[in-house]
């Protein structure tokens, strides 16, 4: 059983910054692969980054390459989003997933975070 708390979330200008945290309750976190989502009013839940228990394995969808960063902590048991330049477009409740393997598919995953909501005002 692993449970996820999101944090990091809030209300930013277009052009700013926001760190996303994931932290997970089970010690074997860092053998998972975690994916981070987000999903807007309206809009199916989309895919945005990932990172794979195995050495330099991270991926990101094309609107946020050379933005976003995601990374895993030194403890293992956390995983942050950073997010910079972001955009309104950006605008959305952001979740955490963690599984054994890396998806883009968000229905593969077992276990969330709550998530939180990241506002980009223009």
């Amino acid at each position: 059983q692993v449970e996820l708390v999101e944090s990091g979330g809030g209300l930013v200008q277009a052009g700013g910054s926001l760190r996303l945290s994931c932290a997970a309750s089970a010690h074997t976190f860092s053998s998972y692969a975690v994916g981070w989502f987000r999903q807007a009013p309206g809009k199916e839940r989309e895919f945005v980054a990932g990172i794979s228990w195995s050495e330099d394995s991270t991926y990101y969808v094309d609107s946020v390459k050379g933005r976003f960063t995601i990374s895993r902590g030194n403890a293992k048991n956390t995983v942050y989003l950073q997010m910079n330049s972001l955009k309104p477009e950006d605008t959305a409740v952001y979740y955490c997933a963690a599984d054994r393997r890396l998806w883009v598919d968000a229905k593969q995953y077992p276990y969330w975070g709550q998530g939180t909501q990241v506002t980009v005002s223009s």
